[in-house]
C-alpha cells in the first residue's frame, strides 16, 4: 500500500491512519469500527494534527474508547479532543503521561543547547504547536493483557514493555489479523530507547511475530508485515552484541556509538538515535551506569546528526 497522508482501510472496519515520512513526531494511529461502536488507537502530536486526523475518521462513526500505546505526545497529546472517551493504557504508561506534559516539550524549545542541538530540537519538534495541550488522566489502566471492544469486537492489548518507553502497549485486532504495534516499531527509521532494557524490546518483537498478523501498523513509518518486525528485531540483535563488545573493551557510551558501522541501518533515518541507543544498552549492562539526562541527550543527538 502506498505510504502516503490520511486514512487507510487494511481490513475490514480496521484503518491505519499514516503520517509520512514517519520522522520525529510524525506518527501513525488506528481505528477498528465493530457494530455500533469506535475503538482508537493513539492520538497524535498536537491538536491540529490530531483534529485533521478526526475529521478524516468522522464518517466511520463516534469514537467511545482510546487506548493510547505510551506516554510519548506523539501518541497522547490529542486525547483531550474527544472529551468523555474512555482512556485505555498500561499502568506504567498512565504514570509516565503525567509526568511528561506537553509544557515540557514547549521549553524544550526555548532551552539554549548549542548550535547543533538547538538546530536537532528546531528540525525535530518545531512544526509542531505545544500550546492549549492538557492531557485528561486515563480512566482505565492495566497490567499484563487486558480486553478492550470496539463496539463487540475485541481488540486485545498487551503490555510489552518496558522497552521503548516504561509501559509500551500492542492491541491486536484478532479477527482482521492487524496489530497496532506503538513505538515498538519503526519502520524506515532508527528506532529509540527511552527506557530499555533492548533484551525487552528483543522479545517484544518476538512477541509480535507470535501473533502472525497479516497487517503490521508501526508506531513511525509505512505499513508493513512479519518481515518488518524481524527487521527491528535485528536491529537490536546487532546494536546489543556491537554495543556490548564496545562496553567490554572499555569505551565509553558516546566513544562507542561514534565508533558503531551502522551498515546497512546506516539507510534508515533519525541515525542520531544511535547516542541514546547505546547509552541505554551501557545501562542495561552496568546497574550503576548514569543515562544522559534530556538536555545532555538533545545536544549529543544535535553533534551526532550534525557531524555523522
Amino acid at each position: 500500500m502506498t505510504y502516503t497522508l490520511g486514512l487507510h482501510e487494511v481490513a475490514d472496519g480496521v484503518w491505519a491512519y499514516l503520517q509520512p515520512d514517519g520522522s520525529w513526531g510524525y506518527s501513525n494511529a488506528g481505528l477498528v469500527v465493530g457494530g455500533d461502536g469506535s475503538l482508537l488507537v493513539d492520538t497524535l502530536f498536537d491538536l491540529h494534527l490530531t483534529r485533521r486526523m478526526l475529521d478524516a475518521m468522522a464518517p466511520h462513526g463516534p469514537i467511545g474508547t482510546i487506548v493510547n500505546t505510551h506516554a510519548n505526545g506523539d501518541h497522547c497529546f490529542g486525547n483531550q479532543l474527544l472529551a468523555g472517551a474512555r482512556v485505555i493504557t498500561s499502568a506504567a504508561a498512565a504514570k509516565e503521561m503525567a509526568e511528561l506534559p506537553a509544557s515540557a516539550l514547549a521549553d524544550l524549545q526555548q532551552l539554549e543547547l548549542g548550535e547543533d542541538g538547538n538546530r536537532f530540537v528546531a528540525e525535530a519538534f518545531g512544526a509542531f504547536d505545544f500550546s492549549g495541550i492538557d492531557v485528561p488522566a486515563p480512566t482505565d489502566t492495566f497490567s499484563g493483557t487486558f480486553s478492550a471492544f470496539a463496539g463487540d469486537r475485541p481488540v486485545i492489548l498487551h503490555e510489552v514493555g518496558p522497552a521503548h518507553t516504561a509501559g509500551d502497549v500492542i492491541a491486536h485486532v484478532p479477527d482482521a489479523g492487524v496489530v497496532f504495534t506503538g513505538d515498538i516499531l519503526f519502520i524506515g527509521g532508527t528506532p529509540v530507547v527511552w527506557a530499555g532494557p533492548v533484551a525487552n524490546w528483543i522479545k517484544a518483537c518476538a512477541h509480535i511475530r507470535a501473533l502472525a498478523p497479516a497487517v503490521v501498523v508501526p508506531g513511525h513509518g509505512p505499513l508493513t508485515d512479519v518481515a518488518g518486525v524481524s527487521a527491528v528485531e535485528g536491529y537490536f540483535v546487532w546494536l546489543l552484541s556491537e554495543t556490548t563488545m564496545r562496553h567490554a573493551a572499555g569505551m565509553s557510551a558516546l566513544d562507542a556509538a561514534w565508533d558503531l558501522d551502522l551498515g546497512q541501518y546506516g539507510e534508515w533515518g533519525e541515525r542520531e538515535r544511535t547516542v541514546i541507543n547505546v547509552d541505554a544498552v551501557y545501562a542495561e549492562l552496568d546497574p550503576g551506569y548514569k543515562r544522559m539526562d534530556v538536555v545532555r541527550a538533545m545536544q549529543e543527538m544535535g553533534r551526532y546528526r550534525a557531524r555523522r
